[in-house]
């Protein structure tokens, strides 16, 4: 059976996130391994704050499983496939039970579909629980996010992107010239990453945006 992983944190670029996803993305590996599952694609997002539930990553890596029949998507906890309410959760796992796709998280033990390929009796009341709980933690950070800002406001701090801070393709390029160069030579993404140090979500930008 195939299998793809999905590592995710909530900070972007820095040293420690991209550690953390390796680490996620080792100890599913193992899990793999153990299983006899053969890991056909990785998938890592590294998010922040501004980014909220948009996930343009996972979103991508559903659709590679359902266009390429993966039986399981493995992620370190339920916690990484939260979409920020119980109704867009319930509705993204939906989507995978429809699709065949079962899910792993490995912190919580849980897997959606059962040996037949059915949704396990727990399943849902499981998934409505954790996903609850997760969407009252998202929107306890969103407060304490939203009163920080305003209390910045007030003491005259200004707020958002300096003009002319959006970065154009031309320094994309130049930034990431490395990573370029390597998938136009016929590395693989997650080579590519291990190669220049960056997580596999950067490399699959890039490939999308320069390689296609």
């Amino acid at each position: 059976m195939k299998a793809v992983i999905y590592a995710r944190t909530s900070s972007s670029g820095s040293l420690e996130s991209r550690q953390d996803t390796n680490r996620q993305v080792r100890d599913l590996e193992a899990y793999c391994k153990y299983n006899n599952y053969e890991v056909a694609m990785v998938y890592e997002e590294h998010l922040t704050a501004r980014n909220g539930t948009n996930r343009p990553v996972l979103n991508e890596c559903v659709k590679y499983c359902k266009d390429n029949s993966i039986g399981v998507l493995a992620v370190s906890e339920l916690s990484r496939i939260n979409r920020g309410s119980v109704f867009d959760t319930m509705t993204f796992v939906k989507d995978l039970m429809d699709s065949h796709v079962n899910l792993y998280a490995q912190k919580e033990q849980f897997t959606l579909l059962d040996s037949d390929g059915k949704p396990s009796i727990f399943a849902p009341v499981l998934l409505s629980c954790l996903s609850l709980a997760n969407s009252l933690e998202l929107e306890s950070i969103k407060f304490r996010l939203n009163s920080g800002r305003e209390q910045a406001k007030a003491r005259g701090v200004k707020m958002g992107r300096k003009p002319g801070s959006a970065e154009s393709r031309e320094r994309k390029a130049e930034k990431h010239a490395d990573i370029i160069k390597y998938l136009k030579k016929g590395c693989s993404i997650r080579d590519t990453a291990k190669i220049c140090n960056v997580g596999v979500s950067t490399v699959q930008r890039m490939k999308k945006e320069f390689c296609l």
